[in-house]
């Protein structure tokens, strides 16, 4: 009797439960040759399994025919109304050269500042003055009454800014007129100061007028080393060129190598020739050498520096008359300005220098600089106060547009730290 017992379903079968069948029916993918026969293992007898597949063939690549139209279409050298020829490529070294590279970026530079005006300038160089003053100022009139103590602080603050004795007690009356026992704003002082320093300086603030008629028009400088005296020559011999005057320099320093140099140099970016003979020449020899030399030229003005050691003021004293001496044997009136060199940071010793070189040289004019290197600006009020020498020009730093005429107003409002309006 045949065994009727249903085949166990594989082991496919019960994992996905599909029909036993299934797992026979071979696909289009499964290899032609006959799969190896593996042992079943145990309970899994009448299961079959292949130990190696192999990877099936490529297929081959199907070619769909063209369509009627584009079969019957003519190749493309024969379309109608064109003549289209073969592009030939050059792939050779000129074709393949590398790409120039592009221009490199200009590098960024930060714009210019605007040229700064003479007043900003001399708002800024006094500025360690003004300071000094309007801090005072501020501390003893904010919300306090005008009383004597009050105007006896006010005026030692002026003192102590080197305005002078005169100066202060001027200053200090003219605060204290109809406002005593009353607040009175610091602003409102400041205006007072500034209107009484402008009436000190008013008469001297006179230019330098250079006469072209006396040719050359001599300048003697004057001053102790270290003034600025060298630098303030090629300064204004600068402005001199600039309004169109022919200029000669003399080297009269003779004592010191550095100063015969610095003069050279200064001579030779303003334009001006540098009369100049080794150190320790005889001064006055020089200088009427120089000035021989600038009437032959026909120049419009000749500037003759000095020395200015002031160790030895007996041998000073005796250099300088003998220049001026000489200078006169020229002419009479020579030389036609003397001009003093002050540093405004020397303060009171300004007012010795002043008597010193007047005794010296005569001096007719002062010329101060430095003015931005100090709190004691106020020494200048003090000098017109006393002296009443007319004051050219004065310096705020080291270039050339830094030293400009003397004007009374614009300085009396830098030194009370007051707008220019």
């Amino acid at each position: 009797m045949a065994d009727t017992k249903p085949d166990k379903p594989g082991f496919f079968s019960r994992l996905f439960g599909r029909p036993a069948d299934d797992e026979a029916k071979p696909t289009a993918a499964e290899p032609s040759e006959a799969p190896t026969p593996v042992a079943p293992g145990p309970g899994e007898a009448g299961l079959a399994f292949t130990t190696a597949v192999t990877a099936p063939e490529a297929p081959e690549p199907v070619v769909t025919p063209l369509s009627p139209d584009l079969a019957a279409a003519p190749p493309v050298g024969e379309i109608a109304g064109a003549d289209l020829q073969p592009i030939e490529q050059d792939v050779g070294p000129a074709a393949l050269a590398p790409l120039a590279p592009p221009p490199a970026a200009a590098p960024f530079t930060e714009p210019s500042p605007a040229p700064q005006s003479w007043w900003q300038r001399l708002s800024q160089g006094m500025k360690r003055t003004s300071s000094s003053l309007s801090d005072s100022v501020t501390g003893l009139f904010t919300k306090r009454k005008l009383d004597h103590a009050t105007l006896e602080e006010l005026e030692d603050a002026l003192v102590r800014a080197d305005l002078g004795v005169a100066t202060a007690m001027r200053i200090t009356e003219a605060v204290s007129a109809g406002r005593y026992d009353k607040e009175i704003a610091p602003d409102e002082v400041r205006a007072i100061l500034a209107q009484e320093v402008e009436k000190t300086l008013a008469g001297v603030a006179l230019p330098l007028v250079i006469d072209r008629s006396m040719k050359p028009y001599v300048i003697l400088m004057v001053g102790v080393n270290g003034a600025g005296k060298t630098t303030t020559i090629g300064k204004l011999s600068q402005k001199f060129r600039q309004q169109g005057l022919s200029v000669m320099l003399a080297a009269g320093d003779t004592f010191r190598a550095a100063a015969i140099e610095q003069l050279k140099v200064w001579g030779e970016r303003v334009g001006a020739p540098v009369i100049a003979r080794p150190q320790g020449s005889d001064a006055a020899g020089l200088a009427f050498d120089a000035l021989v030399e600038a009437k032959a030229a026909g120049t419009d003005v000749l500037i003759i520096d000095t020395a200015g050691r002031l160790q030895n003021k007996a041998g000073l004293m005796a250099e300088l008359e003998k220049v001026v001496r000489v200078l006169k044997k020229g002419d009479p009136a020579m030389p036609h300005a003397t001009l003093l060199v002050l540093d405004a940071t020397v303060g009171q010793n300004a007012l010795s220098q002043v008597e010193l070189f007047q005794k010296l040289a005569g001096v007719t004019g002062l010329v101060m600089t430095k003015l931005d290197g100090t709190a004691r600006g106020g020494i200048l009020v003090a000098l017109a106060a006393k002296f009443g020498l007319p004051v050219h020009y004065i310096g705020v730093g080291e270039g050339v547009e830094d030293l400009e005429p003397f004007a009374a107003r614009d300085f009396a409002r830098a030194i009370a730290g007051l707008e220019n309006v």
